[in-house]
């Protein structure tokens, strides 16, 4: 009972970022144990402890890196296990609780709403329970309708009816999760010039990447009354979010058919030079599937995936990275701050000084993090530089793409990796806001004075 009572008050002591983080903990030490189950791999095959916590950390991240192949290791059991993993990583651990304490009838309380509002990245824990269901809700739906056209379509790769859904079903979870991984043993290449395939695909990734709000609002203005339709008006998120996340795809296509238009595109025709450039973009904002060997581009376009790897997806999705509102802030506060601007303007809306300084912070501290990673791993590891730089960013981003180095990695990388895959899903604003504390500030300033900078 004294123990209860102490455990009891500890809970009460941590914030909910402290909370969140310990239940993400919790889902890893949880899936490990799913995935060290001897069931779980072929017959035959041994994998190292770290490399079943590696596998788990980047399932329940939504990251997609791997150091072993799952088709040629895990069981049919094995890859169910791992499906189950990617819906709870794709819909957040405090999602995916409330939904099943909504099943058991459980009352949802103002701690789980809390924890619910810090997970999905929302500013008011008001709606959290209706947020949790919509987005359960349209996640299944989308899911249900790609896995059946995915399915039936790859019926022409496949003869068996069983293998051609079950190769859909995984294709679809994998890519609407943002997670990457692939039971084809090469991604996407067996479908490189497969153009359906391609667009199911990265729809899928959109709609896993581009942030649950988003679509929760498209969602209701698609399907309301024409008259209560001219009074919806999209939030200034949702403008922000969608406006940046399309320029990234499509400036990101061009600039990537750009840096190898004399190379690796120099032999293609206009509509593979398209898809490849426009799938690699899409890609990148976290889904980490290929329809192409990466290895083929050059050293500078390496380079611009990983800054794209580096913004990641939008925020309260099933990305990572620094996020793509993030971004848009500091830009726009660097053009505004610039050219004498007082107050950053979107919209028609002013934003808030509170977020402007949360956007600068987290791109610092990604930026740093980022770099002694890369600092890190290199001493470390006999890989080249660039080849490094790109881990990590896709660790980061929850990505997944590798120029192949991620089984050849020492223990001590793959605990740099799985750390930054960690934060990276559960969001950088909020992994720092672990450090914090419950108390406030006393009520009292000291006298100000000017630093000189730059």
């Amino acid at each position: 009972m004294r123990y209860l009572h102490f455990h009891h008050q500890w809970l009460n002591k941590r914030t909910p970022a402290q909370l969140l983080l310990l239940f993400y903990l919790v889902s890893i030490i949880i899936s490990t144990a799913a995935l060290s189950l001897p069931f779980a791999y072929q017959e035959g095959v041994h994998v190292e402890f770290i490399d079943v916590l590696f596998t788990a950390v980047s399932a329940i991240s939504v990251t997609g890196l791997s150091t072993i192949s799952i088709v040629n290791t895990l069981s049919t059991t094995g890859i169910i296990i791992l499906i189950i993993i990617l819906h709870f990583g794709t819909i957040g651990i405090m999602a995916s609780g409330t939904f099943i304490w909504l099943l058991i009838g459980k009352k949802i309380g103002l701690r789980e709403r809390r924890l619910i509002m810090t997970d999905q990245n929302q500013t008011s824990f008001q709606g959290m329970v209706r947020l949790t269901k919509q987005i359960i809700i349209i996640l299944l739906v989308i899911e249900l309708i790609a896995f059946i056209i995915l399915g039936t379509y790859l019926l022409n790769y496949y003869s068996s009816v069983k293998e051609a859904y079950f190769h859909g079903f995984f294709g679809t979870i994998s890519a609407l999760s943002n997670a990457g991984f692939d039971i084809t043993g090469a991604s996407l290449l067996p479908y490189s010039h497969d153009y359906f395939v391609q667009f199911i695909i990265m729809l899928l990734i959109i709609f896993g990447a581009i942030g649950f709000p988003v679509l929760i609002e498209v969602k209701e203005y698609l399907f309301s009354r024409n008259e209560k339709r001219k009074t919806i008006h999209f939030s200034l998120f949702t403008k922000v979010t969608t406006t940046t996340f399309f320029i990234l795809i499509f400036a990101g296509a061009g600039i990537i058919y750009l840096l190898d238009s004399n190379d690796f595109f120099t032999d293609k025709s206009w509509h593979e030079a398209l898809f490849y450039s426009l799938f690699q973009s899409v890609t990148t904002r976290s889904g980490g599937m290929a329809t192409m060997d990466i290895n083929l581009l050059s050293e500078e376009n390496h380079l611009f995936i990983s800054f794209l790897m580096f913004i990641g997806a939008s925020p309260s999705s099933a990305g990572g990275g620094i996020r793509t509102t993030t971004f848009a802030l500091v830009i726009i506060f660097i053009f505004t701050y610039a050219r004498s601007g007082r107050s950053v303007r979107l919209f028609k809306r002013e934003v808030y000084e509170e977020d402007l300084i949360k956007a600068v912070m987290v791109t610092l501290v990604a930026s740093a993090m980022v770099l002694g990673s890369v600092l890190f791993i290199s001493s470390q590891e006999p890989s080249s530089l660039m080849e490094v730089i790109f881990e990590v960013t896709s660790a980061f981003g929850t990505v997944g793409l590798s120029l192949g180095i991620t089984s050849d990695l020492s223990n001590a990388s793959k605990i740099i990796l799985m750390l930054l895959m960690f934060i990276g899903r559960l969001g950088l604003f909020t992994f720092i806001l672990m450090f914090r504390k419950n108390k406030q500030d006393g009520n009292y300033h000291y006298p100000k004075e000017k630093i000189i900078i730059g």
